[in-house]
């Protein structure tokens, strides 16, 4: 079982390159059960988000 912090690892490095079949199946089976990192991954995706809008762009509405 990955440790938080190899999962926020995996979490950031798959922003960059494509996760082996190990790492992504271990990836998810640590976000199953770990919420913190769940939530971890979703401010990345928000973040990744923010930064490839175009400037001008309207912000998404909640």
């Amino acid at each position: 079982m990955l440790s938080c912090e190899q999962a926020t690892r995996l979490t950031s490095e798959r922003q960059e390159r494509s996760l082996t079949l190990r790492e992504n199946t271990e990836l998810k089976m640590h976000l199953f059960i770990c919420s913190g990192c769940r939530e971890f991954g979703r401010q990345m995706d928000a973040l990744r988000s923010l930064i490839r809008r175009q400037p001008g762009d309207k912000p998404p509405e909640d």
